[in-house]
């Protein structure tokens, strides 16, 4: 790939290569846009199976990033780091330590967290050596185990996406299929239970299931049979891209609100849904509970104030069906308007001061 065609097409601001011989660090970390404030994204480590394609995922996620933040209404730009290595087999705690000492070295351009392959543990090590880290252990400060909150943000997304689509945001009575019943899932799933709503679940992980259905009544169906049950809400909650030719012909749901990444498998599917009248809620705006609960803790984590923000995953939705009707889009396309929308203004606002900040010094 050409990287500076590639970042320059989609506006990034940095591309920083971090490697320690002693112990094997090789990581990427990409800075996408810090417009609105540092930039805010986990550390991945993956077996990639080519140096480019770790390149393209750190720019991929990191503009993901950007995304998020602003739709979520957070001062934090979009940022990714992605290590090369097999999380099962080549950790040690100097290649974490090492890696601490880059994010050290941007000055607080970029922060990182817990990301897929990475542990608290890890986020711990890389804190040894920076503050520009959350998600580490509750005893430094930490705001912990972020998948209830995750699931409490899905949740409250859940409900605006059924006012958008019933009229009405309760759930009671309302039959929601939730497809992978993780640890985010299963506090959904108590959230539901507790508010009425009948619950189907799935899951490849037989024990996952069992235990859902034991705890709230749940039904339980094959996984390939979830698409096509009679319900009322689709909750996507495990792999992504399961919006797709093959699934969207059997959902017979009309609103589609889960926790999983990149549920669309292209954005066609996201305009054949929006043609069908299914009510979708962005995945990046339904789940930002995660980064929302972490980016309070750069403030001096407050359970009270990092809830209360989740809330607003509710408006962060109910803005983006406002969009969506005004502008005749489908949605996951309002979605990126309203952070688009939010960048550009903090950049005129951004402008105007530095003008007014010239005129005044001028002036003297």
């Amino acid at each position: 790939m050409e990287i500076f065609d590639y970042m320059e097409t989609y506006d990034y601001e940095q591309l920083v290569f971090c490697q320690d011989k002693n112990s094997g660090l090789k990581a990427i970390i990409a800075i996408h846009d810090t417009t609105i404030g540092p930039a805010l994204g986990g550390t991945r480590m993956w077996t990639y199976d080519t140096e480019a394609d770790a390149i393209e995922d750190a720019l991929r996620l990191a503009k993901g990033m950007t995304y998020k933040n602003a739709a979520a209404g957070l001062n934090l730009g979009g940022g990714k780091a992605v290590i090369i290595g097999d999380p099962k087999q080549d950790k040690n705690q100097e290649m974490f330590r090492a890696f601490g000492r880059y994010i050290q070295s941007l000055n607080g351009r970029y922060i990182t967290a817990e990301d897929v392959g990475t542990t608290v543990h890890d986020m711990d090590l890389i804190h040894m050596e920076t503050d520009f880290v959350t998600g580490t252990s509750p005893e430094s400060g930490s705001s912990g185990n972020p998948s209830p909150v995750t699931g409490y943000g899905i949740y409250k997304g859940m409900k605006a996406a059924a006012m958008e689509a019933f009229g009405d945001d309760s759930l009671e009575g309302k039959t929601v299929a939730v497809q992978g019943v993780g640890n985010v899932a299963y506090t959904l799933c108590e959230h539901l239970n507790k508010e009425g709503a009948d619950i189907i679940v799935t899951d490849i992980n037989k024990e996952a299931v069992k235990r859902a259905v034991d705890a709230f009544g749940a039904r339980a169906v094959e996984p390939d049979e979830i698409y096509s049950v009679d319900c009322d809400i689709y909750a996507p909650c495990a792999l992504g891209a399961t919006i797709n030719d093959e699934t969207i012909t059997q959902l017979k749901a009309k609103v589609i609100a889960g926790s999983a990444n990149n549920q669309l498998k292209t954005t066609e599917h996201g305009d054949m849904i929006y043609e069908m009248g299914i009510v979708y809620a962005p995945d990046y705006v339904i789940n930002s509970g995660g980064v929302i609960n972490v980016a309070d803790e750069l403030n001096g984590y407050n359970e009270k104030r990092a809830m209360k923000k989740v809330e607003t995953i509710y408006d962060n939705l109910m803005q983006v069906f406002e969009i969506s009707r005004r502008d005749q889009i489908p949605t996951y396309a309002a979605a990126d308007r309203m952070a688009e929308e939010r960048i550009r203004s903090l950049q005129a606002s951004r402008s105007q001061f530095l003008l007014n900040s010239h005129h005044t010094l001028s002036r003297r």
